[in-house]
């Protein structure tokens, strides 16, 4: 049997419906070629005479386009999870640098992902000190559309610069038994204890009287 394909002209060729075998032919784009299959067994006869044209640039196309569409379908069917990690730094006295860190978890996929585990681990022991919370946490399930948040407190006594890296998240998928892994989103290096600029007390304070008695200093 022969029909043509819809898209660009293409003639695909599949076996009589009595063979369990079907009968794939290749044709050159751009040419026109007579094809004619070999018989399967004995006395299943020959594929009729067919022709085709075709040109190069629409059948790219459009298999462009089926294998965008099948990635998409694919896609679809699968947890997607985003996560967001920040970082905020602040001084409770001096010679302490406190660390507040949070993940915001998002599944922007259509499926379900289970056996979450949420894992940022890379603080050095010896430089940081856990001081609320705790660096990982699982959940059961995450739907498609829900989000999560985690969130801990580190302080820290040694000065530098510190990069820290991207929070683990990994999570099981109801169709595959291997665990999926994902990375939250990095962040800028930090500098802990870095040296601040002293404040001028004696210009702030003389700005701000002649702001208001409507003085100009200049």
């Amino acid at each position: 049997l022969a029909t043509h394909h819809p898209w660009a002209g293409l003639l695909v060729c599949t076996a009589h419906p009595s063979q369990s075998i079907p009968i794939v032919v290749f044709f050159q784009l751009g040419e026109r070629h007579e094809i004619r299959s070999d018989p399967i067994h004995p006395g299943a006869g020959t594929l009729a005479r067919s022709t085709a044209m075709a040109t190069t640039r629409p059948l790219l196309l459009c298999a462009a386009l089926l294998l965008a569409a099948l990635s998409c379908t694919f896609a679809a069917d699968a947890p997607f999870l985003v996560a967001h990690k920040k970082v905020a730094l602040s001084r409770p006295k001096p010679g302490v640098e406190r660390l507040a860190v949070s993940l915001d978890l998002y599944n922007q996929g259509s499926a379900t992902a289970y056996d979450v585990a949420i894992n940022d681990d890379s603080w050095p022991k010896e430089a940081f000190e856990l001081v609320s919370g705790e660096v990982s946490k699982t959940l059961e399930r995450l739907e498609p559309g829900a989000t999560a948040s985690h969130a801990f407190v580190l302080e820290s006594k040694t000065q530098g610069r510190f990069q820290a890296s991207p929070a683990v998240i990994k999570y099981r998928v109801a169709t595959k038994a291997a665990l999926q892994e994902a990375y939250s989103t990095p962040i800028l290096p930090l500098d802990i204890l870095a040296e601040r600029p002293p404040v001028k007390k004696f210009e702030w304070v003389s700005d701000c009287v002649h702001f208001h008695s409507g003085i100009s200093p200049w």
